[in-house]
């Protein structure tokens, strides 16, 4: 759980950054990769990361301009990665602005249960690092390069002049 805003601050531009990374790699081919027929695609997954901006934060009562939660799934990769820019870039603004170290422990209804708001931004960041993940698998089924996000990539390695580590 965030304790002040900084700390939050800190963590979501390098977090946001991140999955920025992984919505820029998307294709609009990788879009319908699936694990299984009845999984949700990577597309799926994606705007799913974005859209969850909105709903869940908007349970907090903070206004921000982001992709509303009910929006349906583009067609174009290139509309998940800006969708996500904005939303993640004007959440931040927002808490910014808006909230307080004292607001985090405000208490939200959050799915039946009773958040800190400070809580419900950590479970956001969470959120998104748990689907990061799930995107990537996918992202490799589909070909794409993955960018690293918590160090060099398979494909990084190489651009770093060294053998990746062996599996």
């Amino acid at each position: 759980m965030f304790h002040s805003v900084n700390e939050f601050i800190s963590l979501w531009e390098q977090e946001s950054n991140s999955t920025q990374k992984i919505m820029d790699a998307l294709t609009d081919q990788s879009l319908n990769q699936q694990v299984t027929p009845e999984g949700r695609t990577l597309g799926r997954i994606a705007w799913h990361v974005v859209t969850s901006l909105d709903e869940m934060i908007a349970r907090t009562g903070l206004q921000f301009e982001a992709v509303k939660h009910d929006a349906p799934v583009p067609a174009t990769a290139q509309e998940i990665a800006d969708g996500y820019r904005t939303s993640s870039q004007n959440i931040l603004q927002a808490v910014k602005e808006h909230w307080t170290d004292e607001t985090l422990n405000e208490v939200d209804d959050m799915y039946g249960e009773k958040w800190p708001k400070g809580l419900t931004l950590s479970i956001l960041n969470y959120h998104q690092i748990h689907h990061r993940g799930q995107m990537t698998v996918l992202m490799r089924q589909a070909g794409l390069k993955v960018p690293g996000v918590y160090g060099p990539s398979q494909e990084e390695w190489s651009q770093m002049g060294m053998e990746a580590p062996e599996i």
